[in-house]
């Protein structure tokens, strides 16, 4: 067997060794073929990282001129926002002419930042990137030399296009939408005590701005912290309001998963929605057309934001210019009423 692929002494034959698989699976992974078991990929993956292997791409990427290959990094595929966000940006990149290649961090440090040094890399033209452990000083620290947008709301002010959502302002308008309905006892589902920046934050802003402009006061008591956005962490910070006594007429839930979860413990619990507490979420996944009642929610412009990322990420590519003056994009949100708000 040739010992092509050989840096810095490490070559495709000591990762498949160290794997345990054949030099053909390791290419493979490499090549990000899609019919590999996610537990032969990650073996293959961690010997990789384990060897300090990189893959030196630099003929094949002459001869192409690029891969036609962008790669888009989420943290979790099974919360919703981000497999229907995934879901436009592929549609939104196959119209460009390009595949995306998917990668999940799990919202983990270690992967986060693996994903920005790995050997995929050299096989993608450029990254699309949600990250939600990271800061600002991860990404200074770090020389990249491959065009990137972030996506998101965990890191503002870095040297790379971004294109996020308007929390603040949409925050605000859920609230807005619940207090003019009459609701006056408003809570707000979704909160991460002590954390400085981050959709929860925003949220969090958003909310209390409305508040004060309607001449509410804050109560940090009809505030509930959940620290995983999913179906089980909204419906246990549901159960702990209605278990607190402090009285509730609304919530605004920061994302869908939470109000799917608080309008399955309000159920339980025999609470009438929207009668005696009504509910609005945040991201407008397609599962709110269909809870029973349906789910008010704000559509952040999911489909401008990944029309938009790939947009960005296609000019930096074709001029080949991964630096350059950072631009900002914000998305257009919509207050989207359904039954969970309506009124008598």
């Amino acid at each position: 067997m040739s010992r092509a692929g050989r840096t810095g002494g490490v070559t495709m034959h000591d990762v498949a060794a160290r794997a345990g698989v054949s030099i053909k699976t390791v290419s493979n992974v490499l090549n990000a073929y899609p019919y590999i078991r996610p537990a032969t990929r990650e073996r293959v993956e961690q010997a990789i990282a384990e060897l300090g292997y990189q893959v030196n791409l630099s003929a094949r990427n002459l001869r192409r001129g690029s891969t036609g290959i962008i790669g888009l990094a989420v943290p979790e595929l099974r919360l919703p926002y981000f497999a229907e966000l995934a879901d436009s940006v592929i549609g939104a990149a196959e119209r460009e002419g390009l595949t995306v290649l998917i990668e999940q961090t799990g919202a983990e440090r270690g992967r986060e930042l693996a994903v920005l040094t790995s050997a995929q890399r050299q096989l993608t033209d450029g990254l699309l990137y949600s990250p939600l452990a990271l800061d600002l000083a991860d990404l200074t620290s770090l020389r990249l030399d491959f065009p990137m947008v972030l996506l998101g709301e965990r890191i503002f002010g870095a040297d790379a296009d971004h294109v996020t959502m308007a929390n603040v302002d949409a925050a605000r308008a859920a609230t807005e939408h619940l207090l003019a309905r009459g609701r006056r006892r408003v809570a707000a589902v979704g909160a991460h005590p002590g954390e400085l920046s981050g959709s929860a934050v925003l949220r969090l802003q958003g909310y209390r701005e409305a508040l004060e402009a309607a001449g509410l006061p804050f109560e940090p008591a009809l505030v509930a912290e959940a620290w995983f956005w999913n179906r089980a962490a909204g419906a246990a910070a549901m159960d702990r309001l209605l278990d607190s006594g402090v009285g509730v007429d609304a919530v605004f839930a920061m994302n869908d998963a939470l109000a799917l979860g608080v309008l399955h413990a309000l159920h339980r619990r025999g609470v009438a929605v929207p009668e005696q507490v009504a509910v609005i979420g945040f991201d407008d996944i397609e599962e709110a057309q269909y809870s029973a009642p349906t789910l008010s929610s704000i559509s952040p412009g999911r489909d401008q934001i990944a029309q938009t990322a790939v947009r960005l990420l296609r000019e930096r590519i074709d001029r080949g210019d991964a630096a350059g003056p950072p631009r900002t994009v914000v998305a257009e949100f919509t207050v989207v009423a359904r039954e969970s708000t309506a009124t008598s």
